[in-house]
């Protein structure tokens, strides 16, 4: 199988990659390696990738996904079978300072990828969504079952019209598109810019941790190799009309045209100090802390309800936090 990965540079695509050349697929990976994050990070976990035994199975493309012509040209050239799709603008308060690079990367390129696979018989489409698309429901755990139509972060807002913008080429072209909304993913390799990551380099270089809503968040938790089990069960079976779907009293994570939506998730809430905790143990260093108060955008908690991703496709996340943030450290 061809599979093309975009955003193969980035945290979850590297490790994307990785577990599909693992299967021996063929993997096309594409990224612009711009600058949100320093790019030699990106470029160390493609000299990673490259550097393995079975390296020819893989194919690197420099290329940006709002660049309409570009991307027509890779997908018809391409001869790819399915589409992992997880380039994207990320990052929930950058969105409030620069909303355009939102529009751009995540609208006008998520377009892009939707003309690229009806265009090209591309039999699946997987692309990543968020938790954020919850906002301001507090209803816990997070089911795909209840409407996800109150964002409160741009980025989440342009996520969630993603979900939308693929349910209609799935309708009109009869398109298979999985949506993935992901929940606060972390690991090794991770972005500069995640809390993990930030804490850890933080308490290393002695400097205080910044703590907001004076550490009174919870947050589902999910490994990164977790979170890639998910993706990889979801490219594997093709999204399908459900039967049972109802248009009277419609279900929000099913669809009459081949369309789902899924959490993936530890199925957990944990408290962001004890999360903080955990790192002090594996650092054998103590964190000093500076506590803030809640950030424009922020939600209080996150829990996301699997039921669905166990049903379909057995998935289970394994993986501790401790055992998670002693791999990252």
């Amino acid at each position: 199988m061809r599979v093309l990965i975009t955003g193969a540079a980035g945290f979850i695509g590297s490790f994307t990659t990785h577990r599909l050349l693992d299967q021996g697929e063929t993997v096309i990976g594409l990224d612009n390696l711009n600058d949100y994050y320093d790019p030699t990070l990106k470029d160390a976990r493609i000299a990673r990738i490259q550097d393995r035994s079975d390296a020819n199975r893989f194919e690197f493309i420099k290329a940006d996904i709002t660049d309409s012509g570009a991307m027509a040209h890779i997908f018809e050239s391409g001869k790819f079978d399915r589409v992992v799709h997880l380039a994207a603008q990320a990052g929930v308060r950058y969105s409030i300072e620069n909303p355009h690079a939102y529009a751009s990367a995540n609208l006008t390129g998520f377009l892009n990828i939707l003309e690229g696979c009806r265009h090209n018989n591309i039999e699946h489409l997987v692309y990543a969504s968020t938790s954020s698309v919850y906002g301001s429901d507090t209803s816990m755990p997070f089911s795909e079952h209840v409407g996800a139509d109150h964002p409160l972060t741009f980025y989440a807002a342009t996520k969630r019209a993603n979900e939308l913008m693929a349910h209609s080429y799935s309708n009109l072209f009869n398109l298979p598109c999985t949506g993935l909304r992901f929940f606060t993913v972390y690991g090794p390799w991770g972005r500069p810019d995640m809390a993990l990551f930030l804490f850890t380099k933080s308490i290393l270089d002695g400097k205080p941790i910044n703590v907001f809503n004076h550490g009174e968040h919870q947050r589902d938790f999910t490994y990164v190799e977790d979170i890639v089990s998910g993706v990889v069960y979801a490219l594997n079976n093709p999204a399908t009309s459900a039967d049972h779907y109802d248009p009277r009293s419609p279900d929000p994570a099913i669809s009459s045209a081949p369309w789902r939506v899924y959490n993936i998730g530890n199925g957990k809430s944990v408290g962001l100090m004890e999360f903080v905790k955990v790192l002090e143990v594996k650092l054998d260093r103590k964190a000093d802390i500076n506590m803030l108060p809640m950030q424009p955008g922020d939600v209080l908690a996150t829990w996301s309800d699997t039921s669905d991703l166990k049903t379909d496709f057995d998935y289970q996340a394994t993986t501790s936090i401790e055992e998670g943030v002693g791999k990252f450290v």
